[in-house]
């Protein structure tokens, strides 16, 4: 019937909640090595983005980084098991 993701391109499966829990939201940077195309922006996306409490998740390939907004504190620990899940190596916070 349609896709999850609005104009902006962050997904959501929370529907009405969205607009609340945008404003609370929190953006984090994680420097992530291993990345080199396409493949690896969908697979980080949807390891870090089936985590509870995160809105959306923008990869940067080029630039080795992954913005988390979550719905208040990232959990670190929770993101960079999502992303050694998916093959590539959390450095730290950029």
């Amino acid at each position: 019937m349609g896709s999850c993701c609005t104009p902006d391109h962050s997904c959501s499966t929370t529907g009405t909640t969205t607009a609340v829990a945008v404003a609370d939201a929190t953006s984090t940077v994680y420097a992530v090595s291993g990345m080199t195309c396409g493949h690896c922006r969908t697979a980080i996306t949807r390891s870090v983005g089936a985590l509870e409490g995160v809105l959306s998740v923008d990869v940067d390939v080029d630039g080795g980084l992954v913005t988390v907004t979550t719905d208040g504190a990232p959990d670190d620990a929770a993101v960079g098991a999502a992303i050694d899940d998916a093959g590539y190596e959390l450095t730290g916070r950029a």
